[in-house]
């Protein structure tokens, strides 16, 4: 019987270093894109891929995050006495979106480690792991599309971009080998994968993007990995250890990533994703074109 994904993780336990001060007292993930915390934008990503089920990989100081997607009981009765019904509307829409279960690491040794917590709510099945500071715009969403991939492969697919230059060596970087021309040539058979390597020395130009699809042997590769610098367990390293064991699959996701964990990526995203509204695109388009640049 095929195999399907419910379960998406989320590791949002890491400490926000690059955002702060803004970050010193509230979560990386709760920053807003416009009018909607960075975090949200991949649970609906989620959700719209046939997710039904979340799991957060927190820890401490990230009580927001819980917060954000309860319901607010207070909030509510006052938008409802106050009949601002839209506004209403919009807060219980995120406290009904999905279930969602909470898991702690009491420790920030790397994002390997914090995938691994979440063992015991994954369990024996295949899940999906996004990380909330790549925001992508995309007409179907990019898990959608590597939902796709991993129905008719049935093996770990991992969303890759390419990236041109020096900037590759701020990434994984992917050996691969095309495979054989499936989804209009976005797939590839991956070999092997390097993690931030000098640009002379990566093995291609196809960057590591935070999307996955995992099978659940990952686990036991993650147990097994050794921690590297600072006592992290790298995600890649495990990955590493999985394609010994299973075929993985590199698969070129149609859409644009915004790398909301750098502060140029998170003004540039919140530039273009209010231009997309209809209530703020047109002023704010009037608005750039008086500046004097």
């Amino acid at each position: 019987m095929a195999m399907r994904v419910r379960k998406a993780v989320f590791p949002a336990a890491g400490l926000g270093t690059r955002f702060l001060p803004a970050t010193k007292a509230q979560p990386k993930e709760m920053l807003p894109l416009v009018d909607k915390p960075i975090i949200q934008y991949g649970v609906e990503e989620a959700l719209a891929s046939g997710c039904d089920q979340i799991i957060m990989i927190t820890g401490r100081g990230k009580q927001a995050i819980e917060d954000h997607f309860d319901v607010s009981y207070e909030l509510e009765r006052m938008l409802e006495e106050r009949k601002k019904t839209d506004l209403l509307q919009i807060v219980r829409q995120i406290s009904d979106m999905i279930h969602i279960s909470y898991v702690r690491q009491k420790e920030a040794l790397g994002l390997g480690h914090a995938v691994l917590t979440a063992r015991e709510l994954v369990g024996n099945e295949p899940f999906a792991v996004l990380l909330a500071d790549d925001v992508i715009d995309a007409e179907v969403p990019c898990l959608k599309q590597m939902m796709k991939v991993f129905e008719e492969t049935q093996c770990s697919v991992i969303a890759t971009q390419v990236v041109e230059g020096p900037a590759i060596s701020s990434y994984g970087v992917l050996k691969v080998k095309p495979a054989d021309g499936r989804f209009n040539g976005r797939l590839f058979e991956i070999e092997d994968m390097v993690e931030k390597p000098k640009p002379e020395k990566a093995p291609s130009n196809l960057a590591i993007i935070g999307r996955y699809i995992l099978t659940p042997a990952v686990f036991e590769t993650l147990a097994e990995t050794q921690s590297g610098t600072g006592g992290e367990v790298q995600l890649t390293d495990g990955l590493c250890a999985l394609l010994k064991r299973e075929k993985m699959y590199a698969y070129v996701y149609e859409g644009k990533r915004h790398d909301t964990g750098d502060k140029l990526g998170f003004l540039k995203a919140t530039v273009e994703f209010a231009l997309k509204r209809a209530d703020l695109g047109g002023p704010l388009r009037e608005y750039l074109k008086s500046l004097k640049l």
